[in-house]
């Protein structure tokens, strides 16, 4: 199981937001790129990148820091969310050197949108779900919506996606653990595979989620708990690796 570290990009530099809000920001680096570079040191093996701004905005704003992250680490694969709302921006974030691009209030708001880009940019789509009590939350976690998120991965999952990203939005940031019955509820329910996010604070954590790998988890996003301190990455990777037979 791949754990995977978080860098999110508010004004060019990387911080951590507190359950989705701009405004409870902690600045960890103001240098992404040697962050970028930190990790894939510790073992990383692949990266998980946030346009805060463009999230809010809807389009690109910190595309720049993101290719400067692509061109310093071309063998470190990258999956990028954030303001990604037409087919124009998949390009070049993809020509900048991503490898995967996440979609996910436009993928609720307009599902055909998914299917198109599958179509167009195939084994480059990965949605990212966030979800309270089982329903799908958009617009930087600000709206709840009426969707069900098993039904919304598995409609995605026959567009062909490549994964699904599932955040347990009243966890993220929290430092209050994951949300493991509700990662496997969703990864029973569709045979793509899905990445764990939201709440992972320790090395119990990615035993709980090592436990159930098998049921479809590839993979886990940790972002305060590597920059706080509670979870030591090298470590928690290498126990994955131990726990689930990957090297």
């Amino acid at each position: 199981m791949l754990l995977i570290p978080a860098i999110d990009l508010k004004d060019g530099k990387c911080v951590r937001l507190r359950q989705g809000r701009m405004e409870e920001a902690t600045v960890f680096s103001d240098d992404p790129v040697a962050m970028a570079g930190q990790w894939k040191a510790a073992g990383a093996r692949r990266l998980h990148i946030v346009d805060l701004n463009g999230a809010f905005e809807g389009r690109p704003v910190n595309a720049e820091v993101v290719r400067a992250i692509a061109e310093a680490h071309p063998d470190l694969p990258i999956q990028l969310g954030g303001g990604i709302r037409d087919e124009d921006t998949v390009q070049a974030y993809l020509d900048a050197g991503v490898q995967y691009v996440i979609i996910g209030t436009k993928a609720v708001s307009a599902p055909h949108f998914i299917n198109d880009l599958c179509l167009e940019f195939p084994g480059h789509i990965i949605v990212g779900l966030d979800a309270k009590d089982g329903k799908v939350a958009i617009d930087g976690w600000s709206k709840l919506s009426r969707h069900d998120v098993i039904d919304m991965a598995k409609r995605f999952e026959d567009d062909g996606v490549e994964a699904i990203i599932y955040t347990d939005i009243g966890r993220d940031g929290m430092m209050s653990g994951v949300n493991v019955a509700a990662t496997v509820k969703l990864a029973q329910a569709i045979h793509i595979p899905v990445i764990a996010s939201g709440g992972i604070t320790n090395l119990d954590d990615i035993r709980a989620l090592c436990a159930v790998a098998d049921e479809g988890i590839m993979g886990a996003i940790t972002g305060r708990a590597i920059y706080e301190g509670t979870l030591d990455f090298a470590e928690g990777q290498k126990l994955a690796d131990e726990l689930t037979g990957n090297d």
